[in-house]
This record gives C-alpha cells, sequence and structure tokens, in this order.
C-alpha cells in the first residue's frame, strides 16, 4: 500500500495533545518496545540504561586475587588533613590536672 507525503499534514502528540507536523511525531520506545503513542520530538524521554538491567552481561568482581596488605601501620594510625581543611585533632593538646568548680551565686 502507497501511502501519500503529507508535507503539510499535522498531527497531535498522544502525550501533551499539541499540534505537530506530522513527520515531527515519533514513536514513543519504553523497555526498548514501542508503546504506539506518537510524540513530539521535543517531548522525547530517550530510554534510560537501568530498563535494561539483566538484559546485558556485567561481570564486577569484588575480591582481589592473592591482596597484599598494607604493612605501614604508623603511616596508617595517623591523622592528616589538607588545605584549607585540617583536622582539629592535629593541633589539640591533652593535659593532666584538677579543676575546682565552685557552684555559688556570685553577689
Amino acid at each position: 500500500m502507497t501511502y501519500a507525503r503529507a508535507t503539510k499534514a499535522f498531527g497531535f502528540c498522544d502525550r501533551t495533545g499539541f499540534r505537530y507536523p506530522l513527520r515531527d511525531l515519533v514513536y514513543e520506545v519504553s523497555d526498548g518496545h514501542r508503546t504506539g503513542f506518537r510524540i513530539g520530538k521535543d517531548m522525547v524521554d530517550p530510554d534510560h540504561p537501568q530498563n535494561f538491567v539483566g538484559r546485558l552481561k556485567v561481570d564486577d568482581p569484588r575480591s582481589l586475587f592473592d591482596p597484599r596488605p598494607d604493612t605501614s601501620q604508623a603511616a596508617a594510625n595517623a591523622l592528616w588533613g589538607w588545605n584549607p581543611v585540617w583536622n582539629p585533632a592535629q593541633y589539640m593538646v591533652g593535659s593532666v590536672g584538677a579543676v575546682t568548680v565552685n557552684t555559688e551565686d556570685a553577689p
């Protein structure tokens, strides 16, 4: 069957109801399949890769073969910071002593 060219024909977007030239209406795709809706080119949402989870082979190993532990314990236990954000514990000063607290009201 042959269809007319319809260079001046228009159609309506199934999503918004706006009028578009018929050549500017495209099929909506969801989850890799056409939904049957024709929508304007400016309303098209590309199919997101999360819709294809489970269809694609994904190899995501979680462990290392024969890992080597960090042997620099002193460096691992040190406090560190960087400019302009410093670790306040680098400048802490501690001492042991006694504190006297007076709870009487002053006149």
